[in-house]
């Protein structure tokens, strides 16, 4: 029988403290990819944050003399098929897409880790129910059933946005429910049982913090593919629509001009690479420093 200081001990949840932050960011500093990323990741969220305040012009001012410029010390990205500066509407459409991909995950968290956490917990018919309805939603690439559900909703940018993250909880929930599978088991959750700590009070205090990183984890690589999917929903129709300046949506635009104007899908079309490469870089490196299971004890 363990005594009643025991118990309150071991019903402490074991947080990663300063010390395992510490070695994760050294180890995270030691990685090149990160280095690129964070740098990537920096210059699109100055451009989210300076938005219309850097662009050079109007965003939205349509000259018909500018129709279809290339690019000139005038304007650095040439003009669109109205005389629209492109410089100015990709720095703009950084602000719309970062607020997307931030939204869309945001969303997707909630609803996901929440239904994870009952799911990994509870047991029993709750997670017989709530692992059927995810395995429904798995059954579906994530971006053909993006395109349905936006479909039935309407276009528009708010509800692509809801069509983006209903495509992307079950990945979260799949993803919390395996990490809380195994941590009901262990003993301060069980001492926080015996102690009669209540279901909601073992979730929040001991369970979610111990699986919060892993969360974070695939987070920071998932926002660039819900950048890449709020582009590709615009781009055909059914994300931002006109005169909105998404990068997909331009794009879209752009379509019937490929050939005499180059310089119109293929800015807005780098801004898109360059998003989901640096995402894609720092999500990667974040995995590898804070993960203990990819990286070795040192």
């Amino acid at each position: 029988m363990l005594s009643s200081t025991r118990v309150s001990a071991i019903s402490r949840a074991p947080r990663r403290g300063t010390s395992y932050l510490r070695r994760s960011f050294r180890l995270l500093a030691r990685i090149p990819s990160a280095w690129i990323g964070t740098a990537i990741v920096g210059l699109l969220v100055a451009a989210a944050l300076a938005g219309p305040a850097a662009a050079p012009y109007d965003p939205f001012h349509i000259s018909a003399a500018d129709k279809l410029r290339p690019p000139s010390p005038l304007h650095w990205f040439g003009t669109d098929d109205l005389g629209r500066d492109l410089l100015s509407r990709v720095l703009t459409g950084a602000r719309i897409s970062l607020a997307v991909g931030v939204v869309v995950l945001v969303l997707a968290m909630v609803l996901g880790v929440g239904l994870g956490l009952i799911a990994g917990y509870w047991g029993g018919w709750m997670d017989e129910v709530l692992m059927r309805t995810t395995d429904v939603f798995l059954a579906f690439p994530r971006l053909v059933l993006a395109i349905a559900i936006a479909a039935t909703l309407g276009p528009g940018l708010s509800n692509s946005v809801v069509a983006i993250a209903l495509s992307w909880w079950p990945w979260y929930t799949r993803l919390v429910r395996g990490q809380l599978l195994s941590l009901r088991e262990q003993e301060y959750v069980l001492a926080a049982v015996s102690l009669g700590a209540g279901r909601p009070r073992i979730l929040l205090q001991h369970l979610l913090p111990n699986v919060g990183t892993t969360v974070v984890i695939q987070a920071s690589i998932d926002i660039g593919f819900a950048i890449l999917a709020s582009a590709s929903l615009s781009f055909i129709g059914l994300g931002a629509q006109p005169p909105t300046p998404e990068w997909g949506a331009i794009i879209a635009q752009a379509r019937s001009y490929m050939v005499d104007a180059w310089w119109y899908p293929t800015f807005p079309g780098l801004a898109i690479f360059l998003a989901v490469l640096g995402f894609n870089l720092l999500g990667n490196a974040v995995r590898d420093a804070f993960d203990p299971r990819l990286r070795s004890v040192t």
